[in-house]
């Protein structure tokens, strides 16, 4: 009987063992657990403005880091606290997954291919697909890249889109500062990725511009969570709704937007309350 229950207690602690993965990951990204941390973990561009970057002073700022110290602040009673992971646009996925941080908040674009991968909450943002160009050969329209090189970020729907069109070399970078950078040099006819990125960059770089601003369809952009975290993605849902009834988009637009886009109408960009 000693035998038996030495033996029953080896496989107890193996099928424990193995469940200790999900059940860890399922703990360490709920409300409670969050709050028993102190913080949030959240992901955001550090050079993508006016949505994510690092300023002259080291902070973080931009439309998506407007979002995510509200979101600290009510869930945790202040806006600072907030554990900011930089990412690229093709590492958002995987940051999730391995649980690094509980949020994404870096102009993610939903699309069918990720929300298989994570789960998406109300979008607070929309955007196309837009191509920016230098004035001097300039790209107004998609028929204008053929048997050119076009220029593009690792993983965005910028990519994707482009990957399924014969007759354009795509030039793929996983930095945006050095994809922006390769347009400045030449290396490419144009630079494709969300309308809204690059028409703040030309507005900020003479010489530029946004030939095409509407390629593909009209998309939402939304914060992702991991994958069945549904008690946080609800959570971020409700909040929207919430902020939707102060105009809180509308407030980050005017604080983080408005200088880049200028005379551009804040409802044709943000999406107030998660009402897409």
């Amino acid at each position: 009987m000693r035998k038996l229950s030495g033996f029953a207690a080896v496989i107890a602690a193996i099928i424990g063992f193995s469940g200790l993965p999900a059940l860890a990951a399922d703990a360490q990204d709920s409300i409670a657990a969050i709050k028993a941390r102190g913080f949030l973990k959240i992901a955001v561009f550090s050079d993508k403005p006016p949505f994510g970057f690092v300023d002259k002073d080291g902070k973080n700022q931009g439309y998506d880091v407007y979002f995510a110290k509200r979101f600290a602040r009510e869930l945790l009673g202040d806006e600072n606290r907030i554990e900011f992971t930089l990412t690229e646009p093709a590492n958002r996925v995987d940051l999730l997954e391995s649980g690094r941080v509980d949020i994404v908040l870096a102009n993610f674009t939903v699309t069918p291919e990720r929300a298989r991968r994570v789960d998406f909450a109300k979008p607070y943002f929309k955007t196309a697909i837009g191509v920016v160009s230098n004035d001097k050969t300039p790209v107004k329209k998609v028929d204008d890249l053929q048997g050119k090189k076009l220029i593009v970020i690792r993983g965005t729907t910028a990519d994707v889109y482009f990957s399924k069109l014969s007759g354009i070399e795509l030039v793929k970078y996983d930095q945006i500062s050095d994809a922006f950078q390769a347009l400045r040099d030449g290396r490419g006819a144009g630079l494709a990725q969300d309308t809204t990125l690059v028409l703040a960059w030309a507005n900020e770089n003479k010489g530029f511009s946004v030939g095409v601003g509407d390629i593909g369809n009209v998309d939402p952009i939304a914060p992702a969570v991991r994958k069945g975290n549904t008690e946080l993605r609800d959570w971020i849902n409700d909040t929207l709704v919430k902020l939707g009834k102060e105009s809180f988009a509308r407030q980050a637009f005017d604080a983080t937007l408005k200088p880049y886009y200028g005379n551009v109408e804040p409802e044709n960009l943000i999406v107030e309350g998660g009402n897409f």
